[in-house]
């Protein structure tokens, strides 16, 4: 295999992200913190580094194939976080490596589990900096799921392969214009929030850092105690609208733009997760109401909040929901694997999975009671090929055998049965908090072996690359020639 076009993409996503990496820096030397030299050198080796990889491997007609983008979806996502870590190494924080990793993954892949305590008095420039990280890892996960994974056939994703050609020669560059246009969408959704936040009452440092972890579902806050801190009902209902937002398609919002005003509300993947959402959010204000005796707008508010925070993988929190009763664990346990939507900055399974299952398993009901019937499942009043079935069953397989060996692995380094589950669960799906008194939402995972901090992030990785992307580097047949 050629490996000059994958070491001369990842190169220029270096150098990029060396050139973000200047805003921090800039920050740090606005509010007269040291930290800006951490972030000037840093971005500095960055820069040489992207740069020279770049030029060493630049080749003229650069074209990729199957196996290129496979490894350069890992290996850019693998080189940022390592040189995203940096910061986190050289600064005020003074982290050591295993930490300053897991928080760069955890950023990077947009997941929101933390191991720094006393964020009200880090660094401005760092706590600008995680919120760069996931801003850019939503807009990363956006462009793959339009223009990689369908080309890659990962579980299911063939779906959203774009319409005008199945080749990818073709196709790519007119997913190249969809994801700039798609761009400037994600960056006027965050200018947009970032006024929202700033008029309901946050400082302008604080409304920019959170507009972007809120229209990323990425969960980073500038406060230990996350939304709670600010004890707004405002932005509560502004930071559940953003949330939102980010979990549905992207390109649906370029339809609209583009004239097709229902667009949205017409895809039934869309339609789905909206439901869903809404029955949770009422199951649970019920049960705040009934059981634990809150007032019914208070109950909407906390439940509408932390379900879609949750449900997203945004990992935002204004309460302890571990503490809602017998009730609260169980139910965000299990919608901590669900997801957004396709083509969202969200994580998890995605919501069109179960669709296709559910197709799947209605139309071999239809068999059952009638062998001799003809029947086709369909998403989106499109018929699902069996290829795709079988795409989407192989990744439910690998999901929950991957949830259940990092689980395993995290109960063998000591963590109790809660802990180990439901980290592995926020790691795989890229939500953020656990459950529990130890990582729950009122707590962190700076007290986790660092061996578990080493799984989970792979898992955040694994989680947020869709799995097989990172699975099939593993095989043996992936490398020969």
């Amino acid at each position: 295999m050629d490996y000059r076009p994958a070491i001369f993409i990842v190169g220029l996503l270096l150098a990029t992200l060396a050139v973000v990496m200047c805003l921090p820096a800039i920050a740090d030397f606005a509010y007269g913190h040291p930290d800006w030299q951490v972030f000037a050198v840093a971005a500095a080796t960055t820069f040489f580094v992207g740069v020279t990889m770049s030029l060493t491997a630049k080749v003229r007609g650069l074209k990729l194939t199957i196996r290129h983008a496979f490894m350069i979806t890992t290996a850019s996502w693998v080189a940022m976080t390592l040189f995203a870590s940096l910061p986190f190494v050289f600064s005020e924080l003074d982290m050591n490596f295993t930490d300053a990793l897991f928080e760069a993954m955890s950023g990077i892949t947009t997941t929101g589990s933390t191991v720094i305590v006393g964020l009200d008095n880090a660094p401005p420039g760092i706590l600008l900096w995680r919120s760069l990280l996931q801003w850019l890892g939503g807009i990363g996960i956006i462009v793959m799921g339009i223009a990689v994974l369908p080309m890659l056939q990962v579980g299911g994703m063939q779906l959203f392969r774009m319409e005008s050609s199945d080749q990818s020669d073709k196709a790519m560059p007119r997913a190249a214009q969809i994801a700039s246009a798609i761009g400037v969408i994600y960056f006027a959704l965050t200018l947009i929030w970032s006024g929202f936040y700033w008029l309901a009452g946050m400082s302008g440092f604080d409304a920019i850092v959170h507009a972007m972890t809120t229209i990323a579902t990425g969960g980073f806050s500038s406060h230990d105690a996350s939304i709670a801190h600010f004890e707004s009902a405002a932005i509560d209902y502004i930071a559940t609208a953003g949330m939102l937002v980010g979990a549905l398609p992207f390109i649906l919002y370029l339809r609209t733009l583009q004239g097709d005003l229902l667009a949205v509300f017409n895809d039934s993947q869309v339609q789905w997760f909206v439901v869903f959402v809404a029955s949770v959010i009422v199951m649970t204000t019920g049960w705040l109401v009934l059981e634990i005796g809150e007032r019914p707008l208070e109950a909407l508010r906390l439940s509408a909040f932390n379900i879609v925070s949750v449900i997203t993988g945004t990992g935002y929190a204004t309460d302890d929901y571990g503490l809602w009763g017998a009730f609260s664990p169980v139910i965000f346990f299990f919608i901590m694997f669900i997801g957004g939507c396709a083509g969202s900055t969200t994580c998890g399974i995605k919501v069109f999975r179960f669709q296709v299952l559910y197709a799947a398993a209605r139309t071999q009901i239809h068999h059952l009671l009638q062998p001799h019937g003809v029947f086709i499942p369909y998403f989106n009043k499109r018929p699902i090929s069996e290829e795709i079935i079988i795409s989407v069953l192989s990744f439910f397989f690998m999901w929950f055998f991957t949830f259940a060996l990092l689980a395993l692995a995290l109960s063998f380094l000591g963590l109790d049965f809660i802990t180990a589950f439901s980290a592995a669960a926020t790691s795989i799906a890229n939500v953020g908090p656990a459950l529990g008194p130890i990582a729950g939402p009122a707590g962190n995972f700076s007290t986790f072996p660092d061996a578990a901090k080493w799984l989970m992030s792979l898992g955040m990785l694994m989680g947020r690359l869709e799995l097989f992307t990172v699975i099939v580097l593993l095989s043996r047949s992936f490398w020969r020639p």
